[in-house]
């Protein structure tokens, strides 16, 4: 049972932090995985990306839910798809195209979310999204 201050999915999303929390502290990453942060090699991170998006469920409730004219499950599926293709050779002139969309559109509706786990399920979707894209621009001369 929940309060009306902490609906039913921010009290799961507050549970999954404790419990995330205490697997962090009982398995502490070993030196290689604590080697793949933000300084690391840019596609050992977005692979590392890549699995953590893959462990977190989708959003209870957000299913079908269109924000500003984005359907977010739409939206998670396109970003995933090119995530994975730039994990597995690249992507092409098309699909920078609509990865950098989706950013555009993560960027619009994510102030927008009013449930604090959807609304950190696609910022986490936008930081994976980041890295993939950012593979493809050029540098400035």
């Amino acid at each position: 049972m929940t309060s009306a201050a902490l609906r039913p999915a921010g009290a799961v999303a507050m549970v999954r932090a404790v419990f995330d929390a205490v697997s962090m502290l009982l398995h502490p990453p070993t030196a290689a995985a604590a080697a793949v942060g933000p300084r690391a090699e840019p596609g050992a991170r977005l692979a590392r990306l890549w699995e953590d998006h893959r462990r977190a469920p989708y959003p209870d409730g957000f299913r079908g839910v269109d924000i500003e004219g984005v359907e977010l499950i739409l939206l998670d599926a396109d970003v995933a798809g090119l995530v994975q293709r730039e994990l597995n050779g690249g992507l092409d002139g098309d699909g920078i195209a609509v990865l950098r969309a989706c950013i555009a559109g993560l960027d619009r509706i994510v102030p927008l979310i009013d449930s604090a786990y959807c609304a950190s399920y696609f910022t986490k979707l936008r930081t994976l999204a980041s890295p993939a894209a950012a593979r493809h621009t050029p540098t400035a001369t």
